[in-house]
């Protein structure tokens, strides 16, 4: 398999994070909450362009266990009961690296469907 790998995968409970860092020197950090938004499962994704559904109120969703899947991926378990994401390395990656315009696209999609953000305090 082609394409960076992670070294280090870390997820930090209290503050619903998950730090990555890959062969090729990317290090990012995702919340549970964007990793929730952004999952590659038909649920979320659809099975087609234009099929998405947009995630709402995942402010507060923790990860509750990653499973690895082979020597290629790993599989999220949400504590909303979410759990059917298989979140490659090249989706990982790309999810580390387009963080920023990921979740601006994001909060811009929730505003057009006419929904507010609020922001988790705890």
């Amino acid at each position: 398999m082609s394409g960076p790998r992670p070294t280090e995968i870390n997820y930090h409970q209290k503050a619903r994070s998950m730090d990555l860092t890959f062969d090729d020197g990317l290090k990012c950090e995702m919340s549970a909450e964007y990793l929730r938004c952004f999952s590659p499962s038909a649920e979320v994704q659809g099975h087609g362009p234009g099929e998405e559904v947009l995630q709402l109120n995942k402010q507060k969703v923790r990860i509750e266990r990653i499973e690895p899947i082979g020597n290629y991926a790993i599989c999220l378990h949400f504590d909303d009961g979410h759990n059917t994401g298989i979140y490659s390395w090249e989706t990982l990656y790309r999810l580390g690296k387009n963080r920023e315009a990921n979740w601006a696209n994001y909060l811009d999609r929730l505003k057009q469907a006419g929904h507010t953000y609020e922001t988790s305090e705890d």
